[in-house]
């Protein structure tokens, strides 16, 4: 008499189970495009505000002042985008009555955590991708003559647009089941978003009046081990912020 086979189906690996869950936001981002039009109305928005109100006449300011001002308005309007894009990783599965059965797919929760985050750095690196140059043209910063260090400005806003992710994302699922989970998320998430808003406006303002230096060297390294810190740390303890 045979054994009798298994009806249990193997475990799928982390990997695959990642790149699964990311190719499937993605997708979705693609086709409904609601969380990339929301995240691009409001870093508009912002830029827009802050623009109105700090702008004025840029020949009245040095150009340290000019790239300070213009990098803080870029990655302040690309800090709140960030939350409203994490806002909507686990609200479309909550809406779709599919959390819970996202959450029972075999494998580690770690590995759900990061296709998330996958899923919501596709979004927010378009809105990114328009963001800076609107930014630093609606300051001054770019525009008048004085050459940009695109390169070092776009290592500078993948490293940011990560650590940024990787802050929301996680808070986003501890939020999605609260009813104020909108208000929520920003105010847990921000404080520990401090070093990455930091050190990313003083990489960028450096750059922007300076070109590269050792100071701006310092600042990235920084950054790259907040975000490396950040997804490790997350990714260990998403299991039990989903559970709890």
């Amino acid at each position: 008499m045979g054994e009798r086979p298994s009806s249990a189906a193997p475990n799928p690996r982390p990997r695959s189970t990642v790149l699964t869950l990311a190719a499937k936001d993605l997708r979705v981002a693609g086709r409904t495009r609601d969380t990339l039009l929301a995240t691009a109305f409001f870093a508009g928005l912002v830029l827009l505000v802050l623009g109105l109100a700090l702008g004025g006449d840029t020949a009245g300011r040095s150009p340290t002042q000019t790239a300070g001002l213009a990098a803080g308005a870029v990655w302040t309007a690309l800090a709140l985008a960030a939350a409203v894009g994490a806002g909507r990783a686990f609200a479309q599965e909550q809406e779709a009555g599919a959390l819970e059965q996202l959450l029972l797919y075999p494998g580690p929760h770690g590995a759900l955590y990061l296709g998330k985050l996958l899923g919501v750095l596709g979004p927010l690196a378009v809105v990114a991708a328009f963001t800076l140059p609107t930014g630093l043209l609606l300051f001054g910063a770019a525009g008048a003559g004085q050459a940009v260090p695109w390169g070092a400005l776009t290592l500078v806003t993948a490293l940011g647009i990560l650590g940024l992710s990787a802050g929301t994302t996680f808070y986003s699922a501890i939020t999605v089941n609260l009813r104020a989970r909108e208000a929520l998320l920003p105010a847990l998430a921000f404080p520990i978003l401090v070093p990455v808003v930091i050190a990313t406006v003083k990489a960028t303002s450096l750059l922007l009046a300076g070109g590269w230096s050792g100071e701006v060297t310092t600042w990235l390294i920084f950054l790259a081990g907040f975000d490396v810190g950040t997804v490790i740390l997350a990714t260990l303890l998403f299991g039990f912020a989903v559970e709890g």
